[in-house]
C-alpha cells in the first residue's frame, strides 16, 4: 500500500504498534474506521432530516410507521421496540410529533384500553422526502466503493452486528 493510500487510522495503528508491539492492534484496523464512518454518517443524517425539518428522533418513529404499510399504524410498544427508546420516552415523542401534525392518535378497535399511532398524510410526506435526501447523502458516502464491494462489505458487517 502506498503513502497515499494511508489514513489516520494506519497512522494510529502505526504509532500503537511502534509503542505497544506486544499487542495485536487489528481490532483497531477495523473499528476505529467504523468509529470515524459512523461520525460521517451521522453528519450526513443530520443534514439530511434537518433540510427537512426532522430530528434524528423524528425520522426514526416516522420511518417506523411508514415501514410499517398501510394503514401506516403501530402500538406506542411497537414503537419502542422498533425504535429502542422507553415507554416515557415515546409517549413524549409521540406527543410531540402529533402537536406538528404528523401523526394522530387513535383508539386501537381491538382493545378498547389501546391506542394506535397513525402516520399522517403530512408525516408521510415529511419522510419520505427525508428518506429520499438521506439515501443521496448514504450514496455520496459509499461512492467510492464498487456495488461488489459494498456488498461484501455489507455482509461482513452483518455478520459483526450479529455477534456483538
Amino acid at each position: 500500500m502506498g503513502a497515499d493510500e494511508l489514513d489516520e487510522v494506519d497512522g494510529i495503528v502505526a504509532a500503537w504498534q511502534r509503542e505497544r508491539p506486544d499487542l495485536d492492534t487489528r481490532p483497531m484496523q477495523v473499528l476505529s474506521r467504523v468509529t470515524r464512518l459512523a461520525r460521517h454518517l451521522d453528519r450526513a443524517r443530520r443534514a439530511a432530516f434537518a433540510a427537512h425539518a426532522l430530528e434524528p428522533w423524528e425520522f426514526d418513529v416516522l420511518s417506523a410507521l411508514r415501514r410499517s404499510g398501510p394503514p401506516y399504524q403501530l402500538s406506542p410498544g411497537r414503537l419502542v421496540t422498533e425504535t429502542m427508546v422507553t415507554s416515557g420516552t415515546m409517549t413524549n415523542r409521540v406527543d410531540r410529533l402529533a402537536g406538528r401534525g404528523l401523526v394522530a392518535r387513535e383508539a386501537d378497535p381491538g382493545d378498547r384500553r389501546g391506542v394506535l399511532v397513525t402516520l399522517t398524510a403530512a408525516g408521510r410526506a415529511a419522510v419520505d422526502a427525508a428518506l429520499d435526501e438521506l439515501l443521496e447523502q448514504e450514496r455520496s458516502l459509499l461512492s467510492s466503493l464498487d456495488p461488489d464491494d459494498a456488498d461484501t462489505l455489507a455482509a461482513s458487517l452483518r455478520l459483526l452486528a450479529r455477534h456483538v
